[in-house]
């Protein structure tokens, strides 16, 4: 039996739907990611600079394999223009064996 690819959820978020959108179309056609999904706007409040902020952003969470995880992770870094953005990865605990192949093969480098 073969064992499917470990899968994880990332997750980023942005101040502008136009960016939450290149950044999700950019990573699913280097194919660091198979699909992304944008929710929004959410309502963020965080510690920035010494001060408590409140910002609108759009959240985007990418759907790929532990093995292109650090790509991924580079092609956010590169693309995203916050100084430090939020990356965050959580492992799926399950997930059914057609999907994880989808996702499997559609970020498998060309």
């Amino acid at each position: 039996m073969t064992q499917a690819p470990t899968l994880l959820t990332v997750l980023t978020t942005t101040d502008a739907r136009a960016k939450a959108e290149a950044l999700a179309r950019g990573a699913v056609e280097a194919r660091v990611a198979a699909c992304a999904q944008i929710s929004a706007p959410i309502t963020s409040v965080y510690h920035w600079q010494g001060a408590i902020e409140t910002a609108e952003e759009w959240q985007v969470v990418f759907k790929t394999t532990e093995a292109r995880y650090a790509a991924l992770q580079a092609h956010l870094l590169a693309a995203h223009d916050y100084d430090t953005p939020e990356i965050l990865a959580t492992p799926v605990a399950r997930v059914s064996a057609d999907y994880a192949a989808w996702v499997e093969r559609e970020t498998t480098a060309l």
